[in-house]
């Protein structure tokens, strides 16, 4: 009788022996990332909640190590790299509005049942989404408390606090082309939430108004209401699956949970860039 062929058989190429090479697994450190999902409690969804949170802050850590390289780029006045940079950004919040929808599969009985077990840990600690923000433009020094048990994130977001956001490195970048922005702006405060200025207003109206001449700043402002729209929506996403999970309950941190969360939905990212949509 003739052998059947084992049709899975390993091509003569593949690689098999890592005892002294480092493999796929050794490379990613899969053990320590696969074993850092600790239930705290039996109930079989604490794991998706784990999970989410999770991969969402390791996708808020691409999102950091881009915006670092692209806000230096605009400093450096070298705007193309980080058009690339602002369209990897745009398609990692894709991921992270995504994974609201996987998360919302969770009903509000299962999580009661392993709520409890958070005491009083709580997205909002979530220091990675506050650096973020920090370097979209909204600074909030009020949130530094939070953080203060752990020196080294501490001292992290203080230096973020007062470093220019990439909407203030565009700003700079619209008075490098010689377009007329107030001082007062220029020379800024970064620690303070940014305010709207009519000077920045006014440049950003040239630019698109001249668009074949300021090309590179038009695409700027682009890539910057891309990802401002997507954090706003990621806002929105977050408010609507802590309002289907938990009511108007209080978050586990202690906020007023979604009335919280709706509060956020009123400060857009980049005012100019939107408001000069009806003047043009």
């Amino acid at each position: 009788m003739q052998k059947k062929q084992n049709s899975f058989e390993l091509e003569k190429g593949i690689h098999t022996d890592f005892q002294e090479e480092m493999s796929y697994t050794s490379y990613l450190q899969l053990d320590k990332i696969l074993s850092s999902q600790r239930r705290l409690s039996n109930h079989h969804d604490e794991m998706l909640f784990i999970i989410i949170h999770q991969t969402s802050e390791l996708w808020m850590k691409l999102i950091l190590h881009e915006m670092e390289s692209a806000i230096q780029c605009i400093l450096d006045d070298d705007l193309e790299p980080s058009f690339k940079m602002f369209a990897r950004i745009s398609r990692i919040q894709q991921q992270l509005i995504q994974s609201w929808g996987v998360l919302s599969t969770l009903t509000p009985s299962e999580y009661m049942e392993f709520r409890e077990c958070l005491g009083h840990a709580s997205g909002f600690q979530s220091y990675q989404n506050r650096l973020i923000e920090f370097a979209l433009g909204q600074k909030n020094i009020h949130v530094l408390p939070v953080f203060q048990h752990d020196q080294h994130i501490y001292e992290q977001l203080v230096r973020a606090l007062h470093a220019p956001s990439v909407y203030d490195a565009a700003i700079k970048a619209l008075a490098v082309r010689g377009l007329s922005i107030d001082q007062e702006v220029l020379q800024r405060d970064y620690s303070q939430n940014y305010q709207p200025n009519a000077s920045v207003e006014k440049a950003w109206l040239t630019v698109y108004r001249n668009v074949d001449r300021y090309w590179d700043l038009y695409e700027l402002a682009e890539k910057l209401v891309d990802i401002g729209s997507q954090q706003q929506i990621w806002r929105y996403m977050h408010m609507t699956t802590v309002e289907r999970i938990i009511g108007y309950k209080k978050g586990t941190g202690g906020s007023s949970g979604v009335s919280y969360l709706k509060k956020a939905l009123d400060r857009p990212f980049f005012p100019e860039l939107w408001t000069l949509r009806t003047k043009l």
